[in-house]
């Protein structure tokens, strides 16, 4: 039996889980309202505290860390690299401190997971980074010669996910062609063909999403940067925590915009309704790329929980391709899977090389 420590560490909350083989045996998530990283200068510095948080957790519930077979840790914003399982090692820590592609509190994970798994002797892995290199070099080119396209996606999900409904067709997840959307509070679709991700419709340019606007045609968006009092700072907001069906409603909770359109709210209809028509289309987009059959679309995340828009979405796909429903974030159950497949051998952990 193998003992796993999953860490999951967000922008004001850090998940942490203790698996035993394929269960769960201790979850704990801590939030973070920000006072008690008054005195970091910087992202990095908290992670001394975020460890020490953990450590006394798995102390209070008389936890021997003894027992830990490895550490697992979210992959943060390293630049584009193969997905699957890393040995966390000097060159991804330096990468990761110095050189990140994006700074997001994901790049914490690594650096944890070896402040715990060092001195126990243990390995300490990442799986599944933020920014996957697998694309073919067209699927790269845009029209700026200056901007590269990159694969940012719900890759960990994703690709978890993609085992199990392949694992329902009977087959292996390098047999199988799929298009995954995965719906949260951010919304990104990614095609994998036979394992591989080949291309990606990022949060930022497809479908809006809860709390952010998704793609906007460029000239509404240069319009936009160009209104006066309008400052990079509060244009990101306006994509990022600020758009979407929260701007157009108030809210970005599905369960109270679902109330409304009960209760007869005609624009609240609207905006769910053209959220689910944009993500249809963001699916046909990655549909069209294949040149053989496709196995499924797979729909999964938090937003996947809702009938009402499950239903709006296959309404339409339904037509053009299987689906799989696969509801739910699933980011730690994902962690301890490619951390066990590690552990039997079934996979080999990549080395980190800047």
């Amino acid at each position: 039996m193998y003992t796993i420590l999953i860490i999951n560490p967000g922008s004001t909350s850090t998940k942490i889980a203790v698996y035993r083989d394929e269960e769960a045996v201790l979850n704990h998530t801590f939030k973070h309202t920000g006072d008690e990283f008054a005195n970091c200068t910087s992202l990095y510095d908290q992670t001394p505290i975020r460890t020490k948080l953990i450590l006394d957790y798995l102390k209070e519930q008389n936890f021997d860390l003894k027992e830990l077979s490895c550490v697992m840790a979210r992959g943060g914003m390293l630049p584009p690299i193969e997905t699957g399982g890393y040995v966390v090692n000097e060159a991804m820590k330096d990468t990761l401190i110095h050189r990140p592609s994006n700074m997001h509190a994901s790049n914490l994970g690594a650096l944890i997971a070896d402040e715990i798994a060092a001195p126990l002797g243990i390995p300490a892995y990442i799986y599944d980074a933020v920014v996957a290199g697998e694309l073919p070099p067209e699927a790269k080119v845009t029209g700026f010669p200056e901007f590269e396209r990159q694969s940012f996606a719900h890759i960990l999900n994703g690709r978890a996910m993609s085992r199990k409904a392949a694992a329902q067709l009977g087959k292996t997840f390098e047999e199988c062609n799929f298009v995954v959307a995965h719906l949260g509070g951010g919304i990104s679709i990614a095609a994998y063909r036979k394992g591989k991700m080949i291309d990606t419709v990022a949060s930022d340019a497809g479908p809006f999403s809860p709390e952010r606007s998704g793609s906007i045609n460029l000239m509404y968006l240069v319009d936009l940067c160009f209104t006066e009092g309008m400052t990079k700072e509060k244009v990101m907001k306006k994509v990022n925590g600020g758009g979407g069906m929260k701007a157009h409603l108030g809210t970005a909770d599905l369960v109270e915009v679902g109330k409304r359109i009960v209760a007869g709210d005609e624009h609240a209809k609207l905006i769910f309704d053209a959220m689910a028509l944009q993500i249809c289309k963001g699916i046909g987009t990655l549909l069209a790329i294949f040149e053989e059959p496709v196995d499924a679309v797979i729909l999964t995340g938090g937003l996947a929980n809702s009938e009402h828009l499950i239903d709006g979405i296959c309404r339409r796909v339904k037509n053009i391709a299987n689906i799989i429903v696969l509801p739910g974030e699933n980011e730690m159950e994902s962690l301890a899977q490619g951390a066990l497949r590690i552990l039997k051998g079934e996979e080999e952990a990549k080395v980190f090389t800047e």
